[in-house]
């Protein structure tokens, strides 16, 4: 069953070993500049910093057109570090995704030349229109945080985040992310189209100027590592970890479902909140948080029973039952 909305506590305290840091502050700034690229989406903008808090990677899907790259950019380009944007087409290869080693004339060896996910933010276009060989390119890097070739191991920097835009499968010239990679999004969220007044408003604004070359970044790496590791400190109940637990396991004995929830997701889904907790200010995480990180955190990687489909359910509608059935255990 669902819990009762808590008290907020006090902002966030967990500070780097030179001061404190206010996650909430930076995440409102953060938003703020963000938003005044991505116009009447606080929501989405909220939960890609939930992401960015939790150490994870997002995934973006929606028909073409609505934004889905227009806010990994806003994102990418408010946090001054490097990045990296691929556009993911069939003809692309996995060395142009994670490097190659080439050979050097002079020196007589092979030098290794980097690819496109040495950034801390990558930004993955329409990553479903490459095969799955290219798609699988990404696995090491995600959950790693590091690139193999040719039997030698590259670390990468943190922050470390990929962005990823998917078109629906039903459009032509896709190919199905498979279960391996999409657990390896942290979430999954979809832009929707704009209310009337932020589309007029884009009409308006974007007429003789693009905000995305005016949007300055908000913060440098060294930044989002202390609000990250801040946010990893957050203190977490017992019984809300048991919480966390009992929902993942629900979704495996779930009679709608062929394949549940990893123990990853229960994982992700536990950092998620944490970052929740963070941004709005509190220095403890409450079932609120799990409950409003549920959809986006274990949906996308939940595959439905024949029967299921064919009775037009949906996966977010079964992690909202689940969220209505499953009893939340008491204590801070």
């Amino acid at each position: 069953m669902r819990s009762e909305h808590g008290r907020s506590g006090l902002v966030s305290g967990a500070g780097d070993p030179a001061g404190e840091v206010d996650v909430a502050a930076e995440g409102a700034r953060l938003a703020a500049a963000i938003s005044r690229v991505v116009e009447g989406k606080p929501d989405v903008v909220r939960l890609a910093l939930v992401v960015l808090l939790a150490e994870g990677h997002l995934l973006i899907e929606d028909v073409p057109g609505v934004g889905k790259t227009t806010l990994a950019k806003a994102l990418a380009r408010s946090i001054d570090g490097t990045v990296r944007r691929i556009q993911f087409t069939p003809d692309l290869l996995p060395s142009d995704v994670t490097g190659v080693a080439v050979y050097d004339q002079e020196t007589r060896a092979f030098e290794f030349k980097p690819g496109a996910v040495f950034a801390n933010v990558v930004v993955a276009d329409e990553i479903n229109r490459a095969s799955p060989k290219t798609q699988s390119a990404l696995l090491e890097c995600m959950e790693e945080r590091q690139v193999t070739v040719d039997g030698v191991t590259y670390e990468l920097a943190r922050p470390f985040m990929v962005v990823a835009t998917q078109n629906p499968l039903e459009m032509e010239g896709t190919y199905p992310l498979p279960e391996a990679q999409r657990d390896r999004f942290t979430a999954r969220v979809s832009m929707g189209y704009p209310d009337r007044e932020a589309e007029l408003a884009m009409l308006d604004e974007r007429a003789t100027s693009d905000p995305l070359t005016d949007l300055s970044p908000v913060l440098d790496a060294a930044g989002v590592r202390a609000l990250v590791a801040a946010t990893a400190r957050l203190h977490v109940a017992e019984p809300l970890r048991r919480y966390v637990v009992s929902l993942v396991e629900a979704t495996r004995r779930s009679p709608d479902l062929r394949l549940g929830a990893s123990p990853r997701a229960g994982l992700q889904l536990l950092r998620s909140a944490r970052a929740t907790a963070a941004l709005a200010g509190r220095d403890h995480v409450l079932p609120d948080d799990v409950q409003a990180m549920a959809v986006p955190v274990l949906a996308h990687r939940l595959l439905l029973t024949p029967d299921a489909t064919l009775a037009r359910r949906d996966a977010q509608r079964v992690v909202t039952d689940l969220l209505d059935t499953v009893p939340v255990h008491g204590g801070r």
